[in-house]
């Protein structure tokens, strides 16, 4: 993991600093969440080309770095490098490879990524649940998130995921609702491109503190610092 860690792991510092004056279609609100016109971006199909500038491009972009596929600032521009990072995107996943994002494009890429407010919500929850762990045990926490998005007996979005009800102990006690550093954003984009040190878990708890049957009684796989990770 040497060389992706540390790619990672300066995007993660980027954004860490980015998050704060990113502007997405003129407007950005931080107040420890980013909020971002994420209906008005999720809902429409528009057709993203070089020579853009702003609004769409931001999140284009923004997807395209969690990937891996774009190197370059979040600057709002679709210019040379982000047409290039559009076209090996769209290589990697079998689209027709021209460099414009058009709704299929979009699509794909929105399947497999999030918007900066997801991002942001899911580090602060790790966060929350995991400084002071091991950046493994952080990723691990991240992979959770993650797999229970995509497992049928969770809820299929980010925020469906973190604020079911007593789903996660940072909530209820307000940890969650500090500002996270940049090794937990490092440890989401590490979650997002493929590394799962849980195991493919979907719950975990501190057995130290834990006193629910129910907890003790999931299929244990692996624990990590304090955590043990279960199905």
């Amino acid at each position: 993991m040497g060389n992706v860690f540390s790619l990672v792991e300066k995007e993660a510092f980027y954004l860490f600093k980015t998050l704060k004056t990113i502007i997405l279609a003129g407007s950005l609100a931080f107040t420890g969440l980013v909020s971002l016109p994420e209906k008005n971006v999720e809902a429409a199909t528009p057709v993203i080309q070089y020579g853009d500038q702003y609004g769409y491009v931001w999140d284009v972009q923004n997807r395209l770095q969690q990937l891996g596929f774009y190197k370059g600032l979040m600057d709002g521009v679709f210019g040379f490098q982000t047409k290039m990072a559009v076209i090996n995107f769209q290589k990697s996943y079998g689209l027709s490879a021209d460099g414009v994002v058009g709704p299929k494009t979009l699509s794909v890429l929105r399947a497999n990524s999030f918007t900066v407010n997801e991002i942001q919500m899911m580090a602060q929850m790790v966060y929350g649940e995991a400084r002071g762990e091991a950046y493994e045990g952080q990723v691990a926490i991240a992979a959770v998130i993650l797999n229970r998005i995509d497992a049928k007996d969770f809820p299929n979005s980010v925020s469906g995921v973190l604020f079911e009800h007593g789903a996660f102990t940072a909530v209820s006690d307000g940890q969650y609702y500090n500002s996270p550093n940049s090794t937990a954003y490092k440890a989401v984009y590490h979650a997002i491109r493929g590394w799962d040190p849980s195991g493919g878990a979907v719950f975990y708890f501190n057995p130290s503190t834990a006193t629910s049957k129910w907890i003790w009684s999931r299929p244990q796989i692996k624990r990590i610092g304090k955590h043990i990770f279960t199905r």
